[in-house]
């Protein structure tokens, strides 16, 4: 059969959902672990599934037994902010986590409305552009739950929403796969690093004498040296001022991972200048802080350059490597110099460059610097390659979500 609109039927949101939880007004008690507390941030915008990596808080069994009047997400909600970033969703496939404040659960009644589907249509342009404009807010963005229960939702039958939601889940899978690849070859890269060039346990390790030093006792025949006789620190890099070139706003780091995304194109040539296997360390609070830091790995040709934020720290390896240079930059030790560093009025502090000058780090022999580059670069090269299939099926599904929300794409039911 042909699906169009025709075979659609219109209601408000509310008549189509069996139990709305809202927890708004309550902050919990927090606890050094327990019970995910999910919280806007892990609502990433272009993704489906609530990103439990980037929680950071937690309530104790307890507290999540007692403290929650309105309920816990369950399987199938749709998970939607309310403040600040208005509109952000996720569909819960994991009944995993709760929800305090600026989030709310809605729970479809499964004879109406299938929750995938709900997901789908709140997460379109369409149906994001007409959330922005229920904005209610001044101070930050606002969405008042009354407002968003009243929204006109038109539905065609189940079978066809069921088929529609399908379809789209299809790339959402095949996209969660890949970022959970992501995420395991980084740590992977992060713990081969700490676990050589911190806790000294690298190949042959065993045989080699540990002495005293600066840093207390290294492997015999490595040097202790300042980071900036390692790492060129801001390093002089010539980008032409006419033309388009790659230009990297701050918005296109990532909190925990190496990734640069939304890259922009802009003529130009003000602010940090970097080429391949540089590292981006953000310079300004509270983008430090949150852990904004990019390897730069995009650009077709080593000789190629960009340029990006004022508010990046660029670092180039001079006697490490690339790889190096980034795992250090990752690690609580170097980021606490940095952040320790900071002056300038309260909300845009900056780190003082000079932090780094006495910032030691112990140089291992450039024969294990090969074998640690040797394996982790191949990580990098297919974390970028991954990102850059993730990007593509974020695509096709957004241009293809449209298209089957309006009946434009024909669907035969079963």
């Amino acid at each position: 059969m042909r699906v169009g609109v025709s075979l659609k039927q219109t209601f408000r949101l509310e008549q189509c959902l069996a139990r709305i939880v809202d927890n708004r007004g309550r902050t919990p008690p927090l606890a050094e672990e327990g019970v995910e507390l999910i919280e806007i941030n892990a609502l990433e915008e272009g993704s489906k599934f609530p990103d439990f990596e980037r929680i950071r808080k937690f309530v104790s069994e307890e507290t999540y037994s007692s403290w929650f009047r309105s309920g816990h997400p369950k399987l199938g909600d749709t998970l939607i902010s309310t403040v600040g970033a208005i509109g952000r969703v996720a569909f819960v496939h994991k009944e995993r986590g709760c929800i305090a404040q600026n989030i709310i659960a809605l729970r479809p009644k499964p004879d109406m409305l299938e929750g995938e589907f709900l997901f789908y249509y709140l997460a379109s342009k369409e149906t994001q552009q007409r959330l922005m404009n229920l904005n209610i807010g001044v101070a930050q963005p606002s969405l008042k739950v009354p407002h968003l229960l009243s929204l006109d939702i038109e539905l065609p039958s189940l079978p066809i929403q069921r088929r529609i939601a399908s379809i789209l889940s299809v790339y959402d899978e095949l996209i969660e796969n890949n970022q959970r690849r992501i995420r395991i070859l980084e740590e992977m890269a992060r713990s081969l690093y700490r676990e050589w060039f911190v806790h000294f346990r690298y190949p042959g390790h065993e045989s080699i004498t540990l002495v005293d030093s600066q840093l207390g006792q290294i492997p015999q025949g490595w040097m202790v040296k300042p980071a900036p006789d390692c790492i060129a620190i801001n390093p002089r890099v010539t980008v032409p001022r006419d033309g388009e070139k790659p230009f990297v706003p701050m918005g296109c780091l990532s909190n925990d991972s190496m990734l640069i995304s939304d890259i922009e194109s802009r003529s130009g040539n003000s602010g940090a200048k970097f080429q391949n296997g540089d590292t981006l360390f953000a310079r300004i609070t509270p983008c430090l802080e949150n852990g904004k830091t990019g390897f730069v790995q995009f650009l077709s040709d080593s000789q190629d350059v960009a340029f990006g934020s004022t508010e990046f720290i660029v670092l180039r390896s001079q006697t490490l490597t690339p790889e190096f240079v980034y795992c250090l930059a990752r690690s609580d030790e170097f980021r606490n110099v940095a952040i320790k560093s900071m002056s300038g009025a309260t909300g845009r502090q900056r780190v003082q460059e000079a932090c780094f000058d006495a910032f030691l780090i112990a140089q291992p022999p450039h024969e294990l610097l090969d074998r640690f580059t040797e394996i982790v670069a191949p990580s990098f090269r297919l974390i970028y390659s991954l990102h850059h299939q993730t990007e593509n099926l974020r695509r096709t599904r957004d241009l293809l979500l449209p298209r089957l929300l309006s009946g434009q794409v024909n669907l035969e039911e079963s």
